[in-house]
């Protein structure tokens, strides 16, 4: 890359208000304030969200993480793990492989927590960007500027802080998006069910594991227990396949009921299944960090309307079937910056762009999202055993670095499926003074007008 690049065109917006403080708001601001916008990230939670499961950075994303300059930190924070292993219901080990080969990564490939990640981006930009924690959205107006044709601003309005006014404004706030529901409609019409249901939550670890991860499957459902490098804790992964059930997603008692129907008597005898299983679903009540939602897909025609725009889940989940979830974050906030530091009529144009890059790579990752849904249960007891024998049997083959390679080929395709542009080179920003209204992670909700 080579050139440098600021928003120095009077229809260029200068100044940006992100939506939601996971992994694609912090990359996106990350990106702006390095191209000169002044941006402001507001979080509904009183502080960053260090929960979550594993999340893989691969293809494409590994080059966007390496231009950030956030690689190493990834490669240091990294699960490491080292083997998965399906069990049977006295929970032995029945087939053993590289942890690699499950998560279908190749060379520099990696795997995160996602709250190590979201961590890595915050202190990565904290200093430089403003960041408002316990507060939400409630209206956005676009206003024209009479004085100056074609700018115009979106005016903003909060359920704690006071009305403000920004040039763009970016929802980055997952699959639930309140910008998308506000600037689009209700989140029914985008929604597309993918015919099962996944929680994720911590647990002590008493098990020992040791950057291993234990499978269990029976008809129609799949559990797991992992734990990671530098964890103490364990995480445990419900899975069940269900059509779409009416519950809030806001209302973590309501899923904790969900999730006790569907593995109802499972791990007891005399049903069968893990009899881990019944103490997993005793962990997901006690866990702070407890997470359930369906696997499903957002799909929407346009990520844009006006001066608002859409990125990550909030445009295109892909859910986390598709293990392709946070590179897409990534990726898309690394385009879209891009976009609008190039774009020399106003952001219509730079939003036409984002689309236009992104389209093809989030299509092909909703497809890989769709056929993985289908395949993480099974529905007999019959496929169960077959996928057993064949891992079993794996290591043993002479042909088992084919079959390694047909594994990831599916993944990779989907991780890189988009040309990176080699955006102009970020002029470097020196001397600005850091916004005001910085919220430390653990710190009190702020608010700066």
């Amino acid at each position: 890359m080579s050139g440098t690049v600021s928003p120095s065109s009077r229809t260029s917006p200068r100044t940006v208000l992100i939506s939601g403080a996971s992994i694609a708001g912090p990359a996106l601001a990350h990106w702006l304030h390095r191209y000169g916008f002044a941006v402001t990230v507001v979080e509904r939670a009183p502080e960053l969200r260090t929960g979550g499961y594993k999340v893989d950075i691969r293809g494409a994303a590994v080059e966007v993480a390496e231009r950030m300059g956030i690689l190493a930190d990834i490669q240091r924070a990294s699960t490491d793990m080292r083997t998965g292993a399906y069990v049977n219901d006295d929970g032995k080990r029945i087939a053993t492989l590289p942890a690699a080969l499950f998560g279908a990564r190749v060379g520099r490939d990696d795997e995160i927590m996602r709250g190590d990640l979201a961590r890595i981006l915050y202190e990565r930009t904290r200093a430089d960007v403003e960041y408002v924690f316990g507060d939400s959205i409630t209206s956005l107006t676009e206003r024209p500027d009479a004085h100056d044709h074609g700018r115009g601003s979106v005016e903003v309005t909060f359920e704690r802080g006071a009305p403000r006014r920004f040039d763009l404004v970016v929802g980055a706030d997952g699959v639930h998006s309140n910008v998308r529901r506000l600037a689009f409609g209700p989140e029914e019409q985008f929604v597309r069910h993918l015919g099962a249901y996944i929680s994720a939550f911590s647990l002590p670890n008493e098990l020992g594991l040791d950057r291993e991860e234990l499978y269990h499957a029976v008809p129609g459902r799949l559990s797991c227990v992992y734990s990671s490098a530098g964890d103490p804790a364990a995480k445990g992964l419900l899975t069940f396949r269900s059509p779409r059930l009416a519950y809030d997603h806001r209302q973590p008692a309501q899923q904790l009921a969900l999730l006790d129907a569907a593995f109802k008597d499972v791990g007891v005898p005399p049903s069968g299944g893990w009899t881990q299983i019944p103490r997993l679903l005793e962990a997901a009540r006690a866990a702070d960090d407890f997470y359930f939602d369906g696997l499903q897909l957002i799909e929407m025609d346009r990520w844009s309307r006006g001066r608002v725009v859409l990125l990550g889940d909030a445009a295109h989940c892909a859910s986390p079937a598709s293990g392709q979830g946070t590179g897409m974050a990534l990726v898309g906030a690394y385009v879209l910056a891009g976009e609008l530091a190039a774009a020399g009529r106003g952001p219509e144009e730079a939003f036409d762009r984002y689309e236009k890059e992104l389209r093809g790579y989030v299509a092909v990752n909703h497809a890989l999202a769709a056929k993985f849904a289908k395949e993480m249960t099974a529905d007999t007891r019959r496929q169960i055993r077959f996928r057993h024998l064949m891992m079993r049997i794996l290591p043993y083959m002479p042909w088992k670095n084919l079959v390694a390679k047909k594994i990831a080929e599916e993944v990779q395709r989907g991780a890189n499926a988009i040309t990176l542009k080699d955006h102009p080179a970020p002029a470097a920003v020196t001397g600005r003074a850091p916004a005001t209204g910085h919220a430390p992670a653990t710190g009190s909700p702020t608010y700066a007008a």
